[in-house]
């Protein structure tokens, strides 16, 4: 979806809850390394808890992401919208943001249960907290 912008000062993953015990949370990460994790419910911990990441860290999560990050504003992956046709219910949903600078971020929105046509998003998607240092803040999955 993108091709040729700017590289963000900022992404955000944040996800949503479903229903059962998902871990909801929301990490924030800079290109100079530094993030932010905030576990909100069915995580290791909760509140914010600040952590570094290597270059190669960031950089792998921002191309996994890349793909499908919106040329402008939001794009949503939501039952009832064109992107996802009929989805069963109560399932997770991951929210990630992409800021430039004030005012200036594209927005994607993806609910699981739009997975049957979006495979490969809902793969890439559900994966890139994987690649962030931040595993021990989440807990084992459930």
């Amino acid at each position: 979806m993108s091709h040729g912008r700017s590289k963000p000062i900022s992404i955000t993953y944040e996800t949503g809850p479903c229903f059962g015990r998902c871990p909801v949370y929301a990490v924030m990460v800079r290109p100079d390394g530094t993030g932010v994790f905030e576990g909100k419910r069915f995580t290791a911990v909760t509140g914010e808890r600040k952590f570094t990441l290597s270059k190669a860290e960031y950089d792998a999560f921002a191309a996994r992401l890349e793909p499908y990050r919106p040329a402008t504003g939001e794009v949503r992956y939501d039952m009832g919208t064109p992107n996802c046709g009929n989805a069963p219910t109560d399932m997770p949903s991951v929210e990630v943001r992409w800021t430039r600078a004030i005012g200036d971020a594209q927005k994607l929105h993806f609910y699981y249960g739009c997975r049957r046509d979006n495979a490969a998003m809902a793969d890439a998607l559900g994966g890139a907290a994987e690649l962030l240092p931040i595993a021990a803040l989440i807990g084992p999955r459930p």
